[in-house]
Protein backbone atom coordinates (compact mmCIF):
# COMPACT_ATOMS: atom_id res chain seq x y z
CA UNK A 1 0.00 0.00 0.00
CA UNK A 2 2.70 2.79 0.76
CA UNK A 3 4.57 1.81 -2.63
CA UNK A 4 1.35 2.71 -4.53
CA UNK A 5 0.72 5.69 -2.59
CA UNK A 6 4.62 6.86 -3.50
CA UNK A 7 4.13 6.22 -6.87
CA UNK A 8 0.46 7.72 -6.80
CA UNK A 9 2.05 10.98 -5.17
CA UNK A 10 4.98 11.07 -7.59
CA UNK A 11 2.10 10.58 -10.37
CA UNK A 12 0.21 13.90 -9.29
CA UNK A 13 3.35 15.82 -8.99
CA UNK A 14 4.37 15.03 -12.70
CA UNK A 15 0.31 16.14 -14.14
CA UNK A 16 1.14 19.08 -11.58
CA UNK A 17 4.28 20.13 -13.10
CA UNK A 18 6.04 19.71 -9.93
CA UNK A 19 8.88 17.10 -11.32
CA UNK A 20 10.65 16.88 -14.39
CA UNK A 21 10.01 13.75 -15.95
CA UNK A 22 12.80 11.66 -16.26
CA UNK A 23 12.33 10.57 -19.69
CA UNK A 24 12.30 14.45 -20.11
CA UNK A 25 14.07 15.18 -23.64
CA UNK A 26 16.82 18.45 -23.23
CA UNK A 27 17.33 21.13 -25.53
CA UNK A 28 19.60 24.15 -25.30
CA UNK A 29 18.11 26.85 -26.83
CA UNK A 30 19.76 30.24 -27.70
CA UNK A 31 18.54 33.94 -27.19
CA UNK A 32 19.57 37.65 -26.24
CA UNK A 33 18.99 39.03 -23.07
CA UNK A 34 15.79 40.87 -22.26
CA UNK A 35 12.58 40.02 -23.52
CA UNK A 36 13.56 37.25 -25.61
CA UNK A 37 14.89 35.54 -22.48
CA UNK A 38 11.82 36.37 -20.68
CA UNK A 39 9.86 34.95 -22.97
CA UNK A 40 11.79 31.45 -23.19
CA UNK A 41 12.01 31.08 -19.28
CA UNK A 42 7.44 31.08 -19.51
CA UNK A 43 7.88 28.56 -22.21
CA UNK A 44 10.46 26.56 -20.52
CA UNK A 45 7.92 26.47 -17.28
CA UNK A 46 5.08 25.22 -19.26
CA UNK A 47 7.46 22.56 -21.71
CA UNK A 48 8.60 20.84 -18.80
CA UNK A 49 4.50 20.02 -18.15
CA UNK A 50 4.75 18.13 -21.70
CA UNK A 51 7.97 16.40 -20.80
CA UNK A 52 10.62 18.77 -22.98
CA UNK A 53 13.42 20.63 -20.93
CA UNK A 54 14.83 23.41 -22.43
CA UNK A 55 17.98 25.07 -21.48
CA UNK A 56 17.69 28.48 -22.09
CA UNK A 57 21.29 29.99 -23.01
CA UNK A 58 22.07 33.94 -23.29
CA UNK A 59 24.23 35.62 -26.10
CA UNK A 60 24.99 39.58 -25.61
CA UNK A 61 24.86 39.57 -29.49
CA UNK A 62 23.20 38.74 -32.68
CA UNK A 63 26.22 37.23 -34.70
CA UNK A 64 26.90 33.96 -31.96
CA UNK A 65 23.77 32.12 -31.59
CA UNK A 66 23.44 31.27 -35.68
CA UNK A 67 26.81 29.38 -35.35
CA UNK A 68 26.51 27.96 -32.24
CA UNK A 69 22.91 26.75 -33.64
CA UNK A 70 24.97 25.54 -36.64
CA UNK A 71 27.79 24.35 -35.01
CA UNK A 72 25.46 22.10 -32.57
CA UNK A 73 25.64 24.14 -29.83
CA UNK A 74 22.28 24.54 -29.65
CA UNK A 75 19.43 22.16 -30.64
CA UNK A 76 17.34 26.06 -31.34
CA UNK A 77 17.47 29.95 -31.12
CA UNK A 78 14.61 32.31 -30.85
CA UNK A 79 16.29 36.14 -31.02
CA UNK A 80 16.00 36.98 -35.00
CA UNK A 81 13.55 38.19 -37.22
CA UNK A 82 13.12 36.27 -40.63
CA UNK A 83 15.00 38.95 -42.81
CA UNK A 84 18.26 38.83 -40.58
CA UNK A 85 18.21 34.95 -40.62
CA UNK A 86 17.95 34.67 -44.51
CA UNK A 87 20.60 37.58 -44.63
CA UNK A 88 22.66 34.73 -42.39
CA UNK A 89 21.77 32.18 -44.57
CA UNK A 90 22.84 33.82 -47.76
CA UNK A 91 26.25 35.33 -46.39
CA UNK A 92 27.82 31.70 -44.18
CA UNK A 93 25.88 28.80 -45.87
CA UNK A 94 23.79 27.93 -42.80
CA UNK A 95 21.35 25.00 -43.12
CA UNK A 96 18.91 26.55 -40.76
CA UNK A 97 15.22 26.94 -41.34
CA UNK A 98 12.23 28.65 -39.41
CA UNK A 99 9.52 26.65 -38.06
CA UNK A 100 7.74 28.85 -35.62
CA UNK A 101 6.50 32.67 -35.69
CA UNK A 102 7.20 34.34 -32.14
CA UNK A 103 6.76 38.16 -31.83
CA UNK A 104 7.62 41.58 -33.15
CA UNK A 105 9.43 44.09 -31.71
CA UNK A 106 8.74 47.36 -33.54
CA UNK A 107 11.74 49.05 -33.74
CA UNK A 108 12.10 52.61 -32.55
CA UNK A 109 14.05 56.12 -33.34
CA UNK A 110 15.42 57.67 -29.85
CA UNK A 111 16.79 60.47 -28.93
CA UNK A 112 17.77 62.69 -25.85
CA UNK A 113 18.45 66.11 -27.03
CA UNK A 114 15.30 66.40 -29.48
CA UNK A 115 11.16 65.62 -29.00
CA UNK A 116 10.42 64.95 -32.58
CA UNK A 117 12.48 64.12 -35.73
CA UNK A 118 12.15 66.78 -37.78
CA UNK A 119 13.40 69.24 -34.92
CA UNK A 120 17.05 67.50 -36.05
CA UNK A 121 19.18 70.24 -37.39
CA UNK A 122 20.69 69.52 -40.94
CA UNK A 123 23.73 67.50 -40.93
CA UNK A 124 23.53 65.16 -37.60
CA UNK A 125 24.59 62.02 -36.59
CA UNK A 126 22.11 59.23 -36.56
CA UNK A 127 23.07 55.46 -35.30
CA UNK A 128 21.94 52.77 -37.03
CA UNK A 129 22.54 49.19 -36.19
CA UNK A 130 25.52 47.73 -37.99
CA UNK A 131 23.90 44.32 -39.04
CA UNK A 132 22.63 44.69 -42.98
CA UNK A 133 18.71 43.88 -41.94
CA UNK A 134 18.67 46.12 -38.63
CA UNK A 135 20.38 48.79 -40.10
CA UNK A 136 17.84 48.12 -43.07
CA UNK A 137 15.21 48.73 -40.64
CA UNK A 138 15.91 51.93 -39.66
CA UNK A 139 16.79 53.36 -42.86
CA UNK A 140 13.00 52.02 -44.14
CA UNK A 141 11.33 53.74 -41.34
CA UNK A 142 13.15 56.98 -42.25
CA UNK A 143 11.89 56.68 -45.39
CA UNK A 144 8.34 55.28 -44.45
CA UNK A 145 8.38 58.54 -42.92
CA UNK A 146 9.51 60.79 -45.34
CA UNK A 147 12.90 61.89 -44.41
CA UNK A 148 14.90 60.14 -46.64
CA UNK A 149 14.10 58.50 -49.75
CA UNK A 150 15.61 54.71 -50.56
CA UNK A 151 16.15 53.23 -54.16
CA UNK A 152 13.44 51.93 -55.51
CA UNK A 153 12.24 48.17 -54.76
CA UNK A 154 15.07 47.96 -52.18
CA UNK A 155 13.11 46.65 -49.16
CA UNK A 156 14.58 44.98 -46.74
CA UNK A 157 17.90 44.89 -48.35
CA UNK A 158 18.41 48.90 -48.32
CA UNK A 159 21.77 50.01 -46.78
CA UNK A 160 23.50 53.60 -46.43
CA UNK A 161 24.37 53.41 -49.95
CA UNK A 162 21.13 52.85 -51.20
CA UNK A 163 19.55 56.17 -49.79
CA UNK A 164 18.94 58.31 -52.78
CA UNK A 165 17.49 61.55 -51.45
CA UNK A 166 18.96 63.01 -48.05
CA UNK A 167 17.61 66.50 -47.64
CA UNK A 168 18.58 67.27 -44.03
CA UNK A 169 22.39 65.70 -45.21
CA UNK A 170 21.85 63.29 -42.11
CA UNK A 171 24.88 60.98 -41.38
CA UNK A 172 24.37 57.62 -40.66
CA UNK A 173 27.02 55.67 -38.25
CA UNK A 174 26.67 52.40 -38.45
CA UNK A 175 27.45 50.96 -34.60
CA UNK A 176 26.74 47.61 -32.97
CA UNK A 177 23.18 47.10 -32.07
CA UNK A 178 23.93 46.44 -28.34
CA UNK A 179 26.36 49.81 -27.92
CA UNK A 180 23.73 51.65 -29.33
CA UNK A 181 22.00 52.97 -26.20
CA UNK A 182 25.03 53.91 -24.58
CA UNK A 183 26.05 55.41 -27.77
CA UNK A 184 22.82 57.49 -28.11
CA UNK A 185 23.95 60.90 -25.87
CA UNK A 186 26.68 61.17 -28.68
CA UNK A 187 24.20 60.97 -31.40
CA UNK A 188 21.46 63.17 -32.40
CA UNK A 189 19.32 59.96 -32.69
CA UNK A 190 19.85 56.18 -33.36
CA UNK A 191 17.47 53.51 -34.33
CA UNK A 192 17.33 50.96 -31.33
CA UNK A 193 16.16 47.34 -31.13
CA UNK A 194 13.39 47.14 -28.47
CA UNK A 195 15.17 44.22 -26.49
CA UNK A 196 18.36 46.76 -26.18
CA UNK A 197 16.04 49.65 -25.22
CA UNK A 198 14.75 47.88 -22.27
CA UNK A 199 17.37 46.70 -21.06
CA UNK A 200 18.75 50.09 -21.12
CA UNK A 201 15.83 51.69 -19.30
CA UNK A 202 14.02 53.01 -22.47
CA UNK A 203 10.10 52.33 -22.94
CA UNK A 204 9.79 51.40 -26.47
CA UNK A 205 6.32 52.47 -26.61
CA UNK A 206 6.57 55.98 -24.96
CA UNK A 207 9.75 57.01 -25.60
CA UNK A 208 10.49 56.68 -29.45
CA UNK A 209 10.38 59.92 -31.78
CA UNK A 210 9.88 57.44 -34.31
CA UNK A 211 8.36 54.27 -33.99
CA UNK A 212 7.80 50.80 -36.47
CA UNK A 213 4.42 49.78 -37.74
CA UNK A 214 4.30 46.55 -35.89
CA UNK A 215 2.53 45.04 -39.23
CA UNK A 216 5.71 44.51 -41.46
CA UNK A 217 8.27 41.52 -42.15
CA UNK A 218 9.84 41.92 -39.24
CA UNK A 219 8.08 38.81 -37.15
CA UNK A 220 10.50 36.87 -35.21
CA UNK A 221 10.94 32.92 -35.63
CA UNK A 222 12.36 29.94 -33.53
CA UNK A 223 14.88 28.44 -35.98
CA UNK A 224 16.58 25.24 -35.59
CA UNK A 225 18.83 22.68 -38.06
CA UNK A 226 17.16 21.83 -41.22
CA UNK A 227 17.85 18.23 -40.04
CA UNK A 228 15.99 18.34 -36.89
CA UNK A 229 12.73 20.40 -38.05
CA UNK A 230 10.29 17.29 -38.32
CA UNK A 231 11.58 16.23 -34.59
CA UNK A 232 9.12 15.96 -32.28
CA UNK A 233 10.41 18.05 -29.83
CA UNK A 234 10.55 21.05 -32.04
CA UNK A 235 6.61 20.53 -32.63
CA UNK A 236 6.70 20.55 -28.43
CA UNK A 237 8.51 23.73 -28.57
CA UNK A 238 6.60 26.02 -31.40
CA UNK A 239 3.11 24.53 -29.67
CA UNK A 240 4.41 25.79 -26.16
CA UNK A 241 5.90 29.62 -27.83
CA UNK A 242 2.33 29.66 -29.37
CA UNK A 243 -0.01 28.60 -26.37
CA UNK A 244 -2.55 31.13 -25.12
CA UNK A 245 -0.51 31.02 -22.12
CA UNK A 246 2.56 32.61 -23.42
CA UNK A 247 0.54 35.24 -25.47
CA UNK A 248 -1.21 36.36 -22.14
CA UNK A 249 2.35 36.38 -20.38
CA UNK A 250 3.73 38.27 -23.18
CA UNK A 251 0.92 40.95 -23.32
CA UNK A 252 1.15 41.23 -19.45
CA UNK A 253 4.73 41.70 -19.02
CA UNK A 254 5.69 44.34 -21.76
CA UNK A 255 2.44 45.78 -22.49
CA UNK A 256 3.12 46.42 -25.65
CA UNK A 257 6.49 47.30 -26.46
CA UNK A 258 6.51 42.95 -27.93
CA UNK A 259 3.78 41.74 -29.82
CA UNK A 260 2.49 37.78 -30.36
CA UNK A 261 2.64 37.44 -33.49
CA UNK A 262 1.23 34.39 -34.68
Amino acid sequence: MKALATAGALALALAAGLLTPASAETIKVGVTPGPHAQILEKVKAEAAKKGLDIKVIEFSDYVVPNAALAGGDLEANSFQHQPYLDNQIKDRGYKIVPVGLTVNFPIGVYSTKYKTFADIPAGASIGIPNDPTNGGRVLLLLADKGFIKLKDGIGVKASVVDVVDNPKKLKFVEIDAAQLPRSLPDLAAAGINTNYAKEAGLDPVKDPILREDPKGPYVNVIAVRAEDKDKPWVKTLVETYQSPETKAFILETFKGAVLPSW
